[in-house]
């Protein structure tokens, strides 16, 4: 091998890795983009506003250091139940609003058959959202389980010491 081949080999090799390192830096800013603006949260209505239920923010991502082929998983596993699940979510929400106004109106009967109805339809989500639960947790590695069963133990631990509190 001549010194001009061997030199030629090393610059190859060395572009290609700075085509692979700035192709995985746009990738990993598209993705960040993308989930900050996809954040839970985002345009919030009235007190409670948008929990993220079930959302693995960028938060979660890097606490627990997902991938990028588990975020792009996770995310497309949130898509489908969500789009699953939006009938679901049309009817809790005309439901809220009728006991709301039921509420207000002081038609307690009403209120509570739609008190009623809102408490079915929350058990009948319950194994849907628990089965999505178990997807998203089939993805994670059995360390990054740990570490969300952590991060959810800690978050009870200072839920109920505010509530705790709040009621003595």
């Amino acid at each position: 091998m001549t010194l001009w081949s061997v030199l030629l080999s090393e610059f190859l090799t060395e572009e290609k890795d700075k085509m692979k390192k700035t192709i995985a830096a746009v990738a990993a800013l598209a993705l960040t983009a993308t989930l900050a603006v996809a954040a839970p949260g985002e345009g919030r209505k009235g007190r409670h506003g948008k929990h993220g239920k079930g959302e693995f923010s960028a938060k979660f991502a890097e606490k627990l250091n997902l991938s990028e082929a588990q975020k792009a998983q996770i995310k497309s596993l949130q898509d489908s139940f969500r789009a699953e699940n939006e009938p679901f979510r049309q009817q809790a929400l005309q439901l809220r609003t009728d006991l709301k106004a039921a509420r207000e109106a002081n038609d307690t009967t009403r209120a509570e058959a739609l008190k009623a109805q809102l408490q079915a339809q929350r058990e009948q989500m319950k194994p849907r959202m628990q089965a999505q639960h178990e997807r998203i947790l089939s993805i994670l590695t059995a360390e990054q389980r740990a570490q969300l069963e952590t991060m959810k133990s800690e978050r009870k631990g200072r839920r109920g010491g505010a509530w705790k509190n709040k009621t003595q």
